[in-house]
């Protein structure tokens, strides 16, 4: 359906009633011919306006459902090219698939009135929906950089990040209930229909507007570049598919130069390997705040895409983490402080993270390099090793 920029100007009037708490049938009767009518892109359009003024991602998702539910049926009956088969986007389908089978089993049980005889077969189930973490991860560091990258309107994007966030914290939330001493039924209900609300929410809102609205703004050739780039990631709850992953170190320009300094000089491919060897993860955002360059070590510990590249760094975190960014950025920026650190637990590892801002010999602010380090292991040395001994 081709866009009516008045149509789309009256439905961002009609949600920013709702967000108002306007009486809903009166909005509703005033604007019902522009609801049924509305599209997915639309949708970006219009939620993105939101945050434009101001809103929150969690202000939104407080009347998203609410508004969703009044689109859904414009939006079910909306036409769009299916993605091919082994597709990045078909696989992504089919991922959601096989997670609402599994949801649907301890949909099953409860129906049947054995959680608490079934509760270690919830538990197992429960604990496998982490694996679906790498679901959410392909959307933000590659669909999402790429939609971004078409339209200012899909920095509304981070309303979905939001909301993965929230689905991964209800599965922490079930697991931490199951696992109680004293179990309690009345507790498991809550939690769990929590979790149902997000997960399977997430599944509608992808289904409805994210995969429809990404199938006409993203090219066949760059669809195939997704898919090399999932490669990276898992595949929750489907096989793995067959898809060639091309080189690791892909060379665009400049693969015969010489890099030259007073302390030595490498060639273009020993600068890339030397790079990549360090044992540690490189991330450098430029001094106007866009991903330029990441290593690829052999263990990176968080997942990189070449999606990012070029991608503003506020949209490389999740919301809630995004003040501490800007605050970085500032300091930075301004000059007033030359590094920040913090450590973290993460998957029974313990991870060193420092951000240093590059400045040039006029103390110019080009940037911010993200140093990324495992350092479980260096924890543990103690006394000395000075003879070699490979175990």
């Amino acid at each position: 359906m081709k866009r009516d920029e008045k149509r789309v100007e009256r439905l961002k009037v009609y949600v920013q009633g709702v967000l108002d708490n306007v009486d809903g049938k009166e909005l509703y009767d005033k604007y019902k011919e522009d609801i049924q009518s509305v599209t997915p892109q639309e949708c970006f359009e219009i939620f993105y306006s939101k945050i434009e003024k101001g809103y929150t991602p969690e202000d939104i998702l407080k009347v998203l459902d609410k508004v969703i539910n009044v689109f859904h049926k414009s939006l079910n009956s909306y036409p769009w090219e299916k993605p091919k088969e082994k597709s990045f986007l078909y696989n992504l389908m089919k991922e959601n698939e096989a997670l609402e089978k599994r949801l649907g089993r301890i949909r099953e049980i409860i129906l049947n009135k054995q959680v608490e005889q079934k509760k270690d077969e919830i538990l197992e189930i429960v604990k496998s929906l982490k694996e679906f973490n790498e679901h959410y991860l392909k959307e933000e560091n590659i669909l999402f950089p790429y939609m971004e990258k078409k339209h200012e309107k899909f920095n509304g994007l981070n309303i979905m990040w939001t909301l993965h966030d929230h689905a991964r914290d209800s599965i922490n939330k079930v697991i931490e209930v199951l696992e109680e001493e004293e179990f309690s039924i009345d507790k498991f209900n809550v939690e769990i229909g929590k979790l149902f609300f997000a997960m399977l929410g997430i599944v509608k809102k992808e289904n409805l507007i994210l995969f429809p609205a990404a199938m006409e703004v993203i090219e066949d050739s760059e669809w195939a570049d997704m898919n090399k780039q999932s490669l990276e990631y898992g595949f929750p709850f489907i096989e793995k598919p067959d898809i060639e992953a091309g080189e690791r170190i892909e060379v665009h320009g400049f693969k015969d130069m010489t890099f030259k300094t007073d302390t030595g000089e490498l060639t273009f491919e020993q600068l890339v390997l030397m790079l990549d060897t360090l044992p540690v993860d490189l991330t450098f955002v430029d001094e106007n705040n866009k991903v330029r360059y990441f290593t690829r070590p052999k263990d990176r510990v968080f997942p990189r895409s070449p999606a990012v590249i070029g991608r503003d760094v506020r949209n490389c975190h999740p919301q809630k983490s995004l003040h501490v960014v800007n605050r970085i950025i500032d300091e930075f920026r301004k000059g007033t402080k030359d590094s920040a650190t913090f450590w973290i637990n993460l998957n029974g590892r313990k991870l060193l993270i420092q951000y240093f801002p590059l400045r040039n010999s006029k103390g110019e602010y080009k940037g911010v390099l993200e140093v990324t380090q495992d350092i479980t292991d260096i924890q543990k040395l103690e006394g000395e090793r000075r003879l070699l001994q490979w175990e």
